[in-house]
């Protein structure tokens, strides 16, 4: 890799955003380095989710780094990227690394991505997270202090917040599309990956988890040994030591409570990015919830989590959201009776409705993209056709890692930064309060961000985490 014309450049402009209020400076101020693409590394980058949003970043950008703990696949990534740079440890790559890194690209599982986030936000990288941000409240907090202190520009990977439907949903709700909002239910048909008892099983050992693929099944893995090129330490990130568990890499982990964030944590970001932003939702007073199969290791086969807001506007509005099945029978809405006859409602495995007082939105899908009012075809032409497009439209749709390459080129803001996705992450975070806490009303206070339940409360931070790996805003 050529070195930088300008090797302070990166010290340039994190002096230059810092004295200028967290204001980023683009590289058209830099004379000759204004051709220069930007660079950008991918933690988590070399299999799976992470190597396309590398790849959707390398639209854009110069990839110079991958760190994977996956040994295999970063091979597979060497070829892909021969001029790059490869690691199993995020902190080597940023300490051999120095100032070549403009951006960060985080796809680690969940438990990983504050640390990972962090200690790029710490070197004055913007970071492009995938959903959800964290597992923790207080980390997404953290998180969001952390990036506005350093001046960091800053997005989220979920790429239905990029879309043109979106924004339609969001002008046409500031026009009262539906009246006032009663009620918003919101259903996907995940988990596909083991929760519940069946998860349990495979945490403990008692079952053979399920490979994906041919190629993830491995029969001599065991409780306690992991196979030569998954680095189980630096797969750990900031969670204190604990055997090997088989299958919990590359995908059973969204499961398990302590590494993932389960299915409201997974698609909560995706399929109630559309009501919490047209919605103005905010942070809800009250969570409840019922589930099935909730373990102390695993979240639960399914659920039905209802959070109640006070919204300045609407008044009461409770929030519903189902997922998993029951007894082989998926958990969502009862049907809409404005719904047209013979269309079977069983065959939409994820949506969400918006329920006014005069009219109800339903979409068909987990990004806003099947968009109609239920028994109006009229009044959905005429909101098509005649609501003013006032919102500004994505830099890249469909790619915000893509996204945040160019609103940094441009100084622009990417439309799911940390002040817009740290709130909808929490949001799913909040969901889980009452998931653990099953048949109970848990109440949140915003001022201390708190709720009135002990048990919930020990969702809120890590109880511990690996010496060395404390991350903090006030620290960075």
């Amino acid at each position: 890799m050529k070195p930088s014309l300008f090797p302070n450049r990166r010290a340039f402009l994190r002096t230059t955003a810092l004295s200028a209020g967290g204001i980023f400076v683009p590289n058209l101020l830099l004379g000759q380095d204004a051709a220069k693409k930007l660079n950008v590394a991918g933690i988590g980058g070399a299999g799976g989710k992470g190597a396309s949003d590398i790849a959707i970043a390398g639209e854009g950008a110069n990839v110079v780094a991958i760190c994977d703990i996956d040994t295999k696949r970063l091979a597979d990534a060497q070829k892909k990227y021969p001029n790059a740079k490869m690691f199993t440890s995020f902190k080597e790559m940023f300490e051999t690394m120095g100032d070549k890194i403009d951006l960060v690209t985080v796809s680690t599982p969940d438990h990983a991505h504050y640390p990972a986030a962090m200690e790029a936000i710490k070197r004055g990288k913007h970071v492009c997270v995938q959903k959800p941000l964290v597992n923790r409240i207080w980390e997404a907090n953290q998180l969001h202090e952390a990036a506005k202190k350093k001046g960091v520009k800053t997005n989220m990977g979920n790429q239905g917040h990029t879309g043109e439907q979106i924004r339609q949903l969001k002008e046409w709700m500031n026009a009262g599309v539906v009246g006032n909002v009663k009620e918003i239910h919101v259903w996907t048909n995940r988990p596909i990956w083991p929760q519940g008892n069946q998860a349990k099983d495979i945490y403990t050992g008692k079952a053979a988890p399920k490979p994906r693929r041919k190629e993830e099944a491995n029969a001599a893995e065991a409780i306690g040994t992991a196979p030569e090129h998954v680095k189980w330490q630096d797969w750990l990130a900031q969670v204190p030591d604990m055997p090997y568990v088989p299958g919990l890499h590359p995908f059973a982990w969204r499961g398990h409570r302590e590494f993932g964030a389960g299915a409201m944590g997974d698609m909560g970001c995706h399929i109630m990015d559309g009501p919490f932003w047209a919605c103005e939702l905010g942070e809800p007073y009250q969570i409840e919830a019922e589930v099935g199969e909730l373990t102390d290791l695993s979240w639960p086969a399914w659920s039905h989590v209802v959070c109640s807001f006070k919204h300045a506007k609407y008044g009461e509005v409770k929030l519903h959201w189902y997922e998993g099945k029951n007894a082989d029978v998926p958990m969502k809405p009862a049907r809409p009776a404005k719904l047209e006859e013979g269309r079977d409602f069983g065959k939409i495995a994820g949506g969400f409705m918006i329920v006014g007082d005069e009219d109800t939105i339903l979409n068909n899908g987990d990004y806003c993209e099947n968009l109609e009012i239920l028994g109006n075809r009229a009044k959905l032409a005429k909101f098509f056709k005649e609501t003013p497009k006032t919102l500004e439209r994505s830099l890249a749709p469909g790619k915000p890692q893509l996204e945040l390459v160019k609103a940094i080129e441009q100084d622009k803001t990417a439309g799911s930064n940390f002040d817009y996705s740290v709130p909808l992450t929490k949001l799913c975070l909040f969901g889980n309060f009452g998931i653990t806490n099953p048949g109970k009303v848990i109440r949140w206070d915003s001022a201390t961000q708190t709720t009135d339940n002990a048990d919930a409360n020990k969702l809120i931070q890590r109880a511990a985490v690996r010496a060395g790996w404390e991350y903090n805003a006030a620290s960075i």
